[in-house]
């Protein structure tokens, strides 16, 4: 065990907290303590639901342990089924109860309660939020479905499909659940069932009547949808429609598996017109940093460096399952993958890789505010304001629209920072102020300024100053970082002269030229960067 002030993921019994959430007439009871009882918080304020998840806590407390548990949870459990009266009941035990080992399956079993029990047995301290999630769902497919149940004669009827995988507490799930169905209606596919988000035991019943499968968070239903192949034979869409190129694989998919023709959902793309506007050129080679889910972090990265023309310089996940796939997609795009669920190391790296974007989770946005590097949000876990009141998908084509907004929105566009660099030398607009849609009194990229050096600029025309004018201080995670390693070679400080000079330098290649120099200098030895410096590290790269 660590402790942390932050975890990527919950304990696995969040995650069946989130399939019971989003499911209908169903309900969990939790064998737990008093203070694990933190559902009301996360769906209701977090996710801004109207009504409180479907969750009963047996609230044992430290003098209860010297009683008979057991029966607490079995009173528990009766009372819930007479209150609530659902078609199927969840049960479990929360991360601290498992330690008490009163096996609240095999009591819920044994108490013969007139629906179906379904029992999890998920190991606290060796499993997180995603695979509990996943091993939730699973077990309710597999207690549920009617294996009987068989697609229908397809004669005189529109090709059917099952969506899986949506959540509650899921990053954009809602709206990507409307913009595929949408998408689906338009090629002439009806949805059969969407679970576990919205659906009932009764209609899990009839899954297995769907024509095929649809899996659009791998995370939630990879392991319930490959029960479905093999109980059923029901084949599984497995392409992730986020971004433009792979809404129109997903429905070359689709349409494969539907034997139907994809044309009609093709839709007309602002690409060719996108890459030839001002803006494109500003934007293309932008340096990204991704870190997320594995399967948001993927494809987010196809649309970063296909689809937009940025440079993709890092990317990880935090969920141990798909470090395969992680793996696989950082070798496409020739870095180092980064596995860990340590936010710190996350941080380390965004600091070692510089990025001039940052796309990541709910941390990642404390991260880079901190660094000030532009950032926006592509994952769970999320905080309330990414939980939006409007319609906001992630795939689809409306999603590829949001995503191309959201992740430009943050960046100082080509006017702007042509007009900021006119204007330098006015005290409103002065290099110590910078963007104003970053944060101010966040600490230094540059290592320069976060050992106190002169004022420098950074590469997009602002300042790495506090507004008090002195330089925040560095972060270190350790007492030997606070005593600091030695300055490296060419970093020490670059002298008046030449910082005058890399300014006149043009915006969209002055972070490029910087990171030359101070790599030169390093491998030249110096200890500070000086005009002559500049020139030569110039000449030493134009050849």
């Amino acid at each position: 065990m660590q402790l942390t002030v932050w975890t990527y993921e919950g304990p696995p019994h969040v995650g069946a907290m989130r399939v019971a959430t989003a499911m209908q007439d169903v309900h969990y009871v939790l064998h737990a303590p008093q203070g694990d009882t933190y559902a009301d918080l996360l769906f209701t304020m977090i996710e801004r639901r109207g009504k409180r998840p479907p969750v009963t806590y047996t609230t044992f407390q430290a003098r209860d342990l010297g009683k008979d548990t057991a029966e607490l949870f079995q009173t528990a459990a009766r009372d819930a089924y007479a209150r609530f009266r659902p078609q199927a009941m969840l049960v479990g035990a929360s991360c601290t109860a498992e330690l008490i080992q009163d096996d609240p399956a095999g009591m819920a079993q044994a108490m013969a309660l007139p629906c179906p029990v379904i029992p999890l047995e998920l190991p606290s301290y060796q499993r997180k939020e995603n695979w509990g999630a996943a091993e939730t769902f699973y077990q309710i497919v597999r207690t549920l479905a009617d294996k009987a149940a068989r697609p229908a004669p397809r004669e005189g009827r529109r090709p059917r499909a099952n969506l899986l995988g949506p959540t509650a507490l899921g990053f954009r799930h809602r709206d990507d659940v409307i913009e595929i169905t949408r998408l689906l209606g338009t090629l002439g596919v009806d949805v059969h069932l969407v679970a576990p988000l919205g659906a009932s035991p009764a209609d899990i019943a009839t899954i297995g009547a769907a024509d095929f499968n649809i899996l659009l968070y791998p995370e939630i239903g990879d392991t319930a949808v490959r029960w479905l192949e093999k109980t059923f034979g029901q084949k599984t869409v497995r392409t992730v429609p986020i971004g433009h190129g792979a809404t129109c694989d997903f429905i070359a998919e689709v349409a494969a598996l539907a034997g139907i023709d994809a044309a009609a959902a093709l839709d007309t793309s602002n690409l060719p017109w996108w890459s030839k506007s001002v803006d494109s050129t500003y934007l293309t080679g932008k340096r990204v940093f991704l870190f997320g889910d594995a399967t948001h972090v993927i494809a987010a990265a196809r649309v970063a460096r296909d689809e937009l023309g940025f440079e993709v310089v890092g990317l990880g996940c935090y969920n141990r399952e798909f470090a395969r796939d992680l793996r696989a997609a950082a070798a496409l795009y020739g870095v180092e993958p980064l596995i860990t669920d340590d936010y710190l190391a996350v941080e380390d790296a965004i600091q070692a890789l510089q990025p001039e974007l940052v796309l990541g989770t709910q941390m990642e946005r404390h991260i880079a505010k901190r660094l000030r590097i532009p950032c926006a949000v592509i994952s769970a876990p999320v905080h309330v304001q990414d939980f939006p009141a409007r319609y906001s998908p992630q795939m689809g084509f409306e999603g590829a629209n949001v995503l191309f907004d959201t992740w430009v929105h943050p960046l100082v566009m080509g006017l702007e920072e042509h007009l900021l660099t006119m204007f330098r030398d006015d005290f409103e607009f002065s290099d110590a102020h910078g963007a104003s849609h970053l944060g101010h009194g966040s600490s230094q990229i540059l290592p320069e300024l976060a050992r106190g050096g002169g004022p420098s600029q950074s590469d997009g025309g602002g300042a790495a100053v506090a507004d008090g004018g002195v330089p925040p201080p560095p972060l270190h995670h350790s007492p030997e970082e606070a005593n600091g390693p030695p300055p490296r070679a060419g970093e020490d400080l670059w002298s008046p002269d030449a910082e005058r000079e890399l300014l006149k330098i043009p915006f969209f290649v002055r972070g490029k030229a910087r990171r030359n120099t101070e790599r030169y200098a390093a491998e030249q030895g110096l200890t500070t960067i000086t005009l002559d410096t500049l020139y030569d590290a110039k000449a030493h790269y134009a050849r």
